[in-house]
């Protein structure tokens, strides 16, 4: 297994990749994957459950600082090795080839290609409430979303991190639209927010509603840790990756607390009946008869965003397997003139529109959860093994080690028994189409690369 310690040989590495990204395009990937539909759906959710504005504002804080938690772990890894394929690769340091390859079998298989076809889908599905469509046309504007984003991503990263910075200006610009029309007019009533403790009639068990409401909290936070795919084509990764990983969560844990509020603002929490209809309702309460045509605008671009930063990020992954000799060859090559991973990001979009055509990817991706969040846990408590290692210590170092990793694997132990105990068929299914990638990489791979 090669090595990536040594910080000239890592940089030798990656020389075939353009380091253009500095620290703001960095921040507007995080915000701009992150922030997707979910933000106008799981507060709906949260609230009707929690039924107390205090309680849902304590759960955003709380799953808030979990995920600059992780940011803060997953900013020394990239620190430490600041190459493209992120998890990946930090898998790999720790943990040793083999479990990082099923890592990248997992995200290659069903999670990477999955969730592009979801975001595309969704996509499809807003612009379907504008302008009526079948099932075929939207599929065919979901496909072309894909490929027409794949197709920028290969003119080149500066091309593509151009695109997100302008998504990501025009998704926080439309939010803060929301506040300020919201709260500056006067459309909603301060008595909503009364009583601020207490839970209102009808609303779950307080300890049942916290759990629930983290699980969806957690999930509205997803996708933060795949930006450090990216860190091969940032300059100074050292410092920026880092800073750029905190910075983004701690925006996106803003505009998720303010667009709550505001939210409740509109409309009081007894009027909650399903996300949707509560979105449906603050549309109305903002923008008239013209409310869900506004909001389904604002959708599109907030999905249209966390689309094109994952088929940014995510085929860095497979370049990087590729180039370890555990993926096929051909991955790791880079366009002559743009310098981009052009096979890895072809394969990614012809899977992902391959899984829109067929249609039935969500139930799919439901069976790989819980291995997602547990390769994520084990990501984490990777810094715990690479400083048991030894070697040199990365540039950036968190602050507050042990508590920060602490924190953060506490929480998602958590949530992977809450996971567990809500399906456990479903959690051992995804575990095991995972396992059965070791047979793959010991005959495919294991002889080429000495073991593991």
């Amino acid at each position: 297994m090669a090595t990536t310690t040594d910080k000239a040989a890592t940089l030798k590495a990656e020389a075939g990749l353009q380091r253009r990204l500095g620290v703001w395009t960095v921040v507007a990937l995080v915000v701009g994957e992150v922030i997707a539909v979910g933000i106008f759906l799981v507060p709906a959710g949260m609230a009707k459950s929690i039924g107390s504005p205090l309680w849902l504002l304590v759960v955003w804080i709380v799953m808030g600082g979990m995920a600059l938690s992780g940011a803060l772990c997953y900013g020394e890894l990239a620190a430490r090795f600041p190459e493209a394929g992120g998890g990946y690769v930090y898998l790999r340091e720790a943990y040793g080839p083999r479990l990082a390859f099923l890592y990248g079998w997992k995200c290659l298989l069903v999670m990477d290609p999955g969730l592009t076809a979801v975001l595309a889908v969704g996509l499809a599905d807003y612009v379907g409430y504008m302008v009526p469509l079948s099932q075929a046309g939207m599929r065919v504007i979901a496909v072309a979303a894909i490929l027409a984003l794949a197709g920028l991503n290969l003119l080149g990263v500066k091309v593509g991190a151009g695109l997100m910075r302008w998504l990501t200006i025009v998704k926080l610009g439309s939010l803060a639209f929301i506040l300020i029309w919201g709260f500056g007019r006067g459309l909603g009533d301060w008595s909503n927010f009364i009583p601020l403790v207490e839970q209102r009639a009808g609303s779950s068990p307080l300890v049942l509603a916290i759990a629930g409401g983290m699980v969806s909290a957690f999930f509205a936070f997803g996708g933060w840790w795949e930006i450090a795919r990216i860190t091969g084509e940032v300059r100074d990764p050292e410092r920026v990756m880092p800073k750029a990983l905190a910075l983004g969560v701690c925006i996106v844990t803003f505009v998720y607390v303010m667009t709550s509020a505001v939210f409740l603002y509109l409309i009081p929490i007894e009027r909650v009946t399903t996300d949707k209809a509560f979105a449906a309702q603050a549309g109305e309460a903002l923008f008239g008869r013209a409310g869900g045509d506004v909001f389904s605008v604002i959708v599109i671009f907030s999905v249209l965003g966390s689309l094109a930063g994952f088929i940014m990020v995510a085929p860095r992954a497979y370049y990087a397997m590729s180039r370890d000799g555990v993926f096929l060859k051909g991955a790791a090559a880079l366009h002559p003139r743009f310098g981009t991973p052009v096979r890895a990001i072809a394969l990614q979009a012809a899977l992902a529109s391959l899984l829109v055509l067929i249609g039935t990817f969500k139930e799919i991706l439901a069976y790989f959860i819980f291995i997602t969040v547990a390769f994520i846990a084990l990501t984490v408590a990777g810094v715990f093994v690479l400083r048991r290692k030894g070697g040199p210590d990365s540039p950036f170092m968190m602050p507050a080690y042990p508590v920060t990793p602490v924190v953060f694997l506490a929480l998602v132990a958590a949530l992977l028994v809450l996971l567990a105990a809500n399906n456990p068929l479903q959690a051992l299914a995804g575990v095991a189409v995972v396992a059965a990638g070791v047979p793959v990489y010991h005959f495919a791979f294991d002889k080429r690369k000495g073991g593991g």
